[in-house]
């Protein structure tokens, strides 16, 4: 009888036997070894599996670089507008020197600084830039830094009783919170 495992099996020599039911069985065990052959449609199968998920992938990926490009458009400004808010700080602290006079060298030249101070506001809330408004209003850790605490009568505990220095936000994004002297309550903030 002629062996049927030649060509198939790397063993040598393969031993051979016949079995009860005329076919022969080879003993070397390399028929466990050699990996089973996928049929076409198993192979089909697998292919469109990874081109479907290689597709999601680069959807996804494709989505989160547009997210990324948004976020930096929208925010490309963050940087000089914080360097020019403590320029508008001094342009409030020097316009809050004006008194009544106004015949005066001083106050002729503050009109100027005004004038300078409204278009750089304007410019600011054209870019999206609004102050945040905390006088009087709950202290809200989300747009306040409380810098000072004081003890008022009548007035409810956690209140903002004034704002030290101005806070903003960019579109939806607070750049520099408000710093703020909050009322305090009993052992409350």
């Amino acid at each position: 009888m002629e062996c049927k495992c030649e060509g198939i099996c790397e063993c040598d020599p393969c031993e051979c036997n016949p079995c009860t039911c005329g076919e022969e069985k080879c003993k070397c065990g390399c028929e466990e070894i050699k990996p089973k052959k996928k049929s076409k449609k198993e192979i089909i199968i697998e292919l469109e599996d990874s081109l479907l998920r290689s597709k999601a992938e680069f959807i996804n990926y494709r989505k989160r670089l547009e997210e990324e490009q948004i976020k930096i458009f929208k925010y490309c400004n963050e940087d000089i507008i914080k360097e020019i808010l403590p320029i508008i700080d001094n342009f409030e602290r020097a316009i809050a020197m004006d008194d009544d006079n106004l015949d005066d060298e001083v106050s002729k030249f503050l009109a100027g600084f005004k004038m300078i101070y409204c278009n750089l506001i304007s410019v600011l809330k054209e870019a999206g830039v609004v102050e945040i408004d905390g006088n009087n209003k709950p202290f809200d850790p989300t747009y306040h830094e409380a810098i000072m605490t004081e003890k008022k009568d009548g007035v409810v505990p956690g209140m903002v009783l004034e704002v030290l220095q101005k806070g903003y936000i960019l579109k939806d994004r607070v750049i520099r919170p408000a710093m703020v002297k909050v009322s305090e309550g009993v052992g409350e903030l």
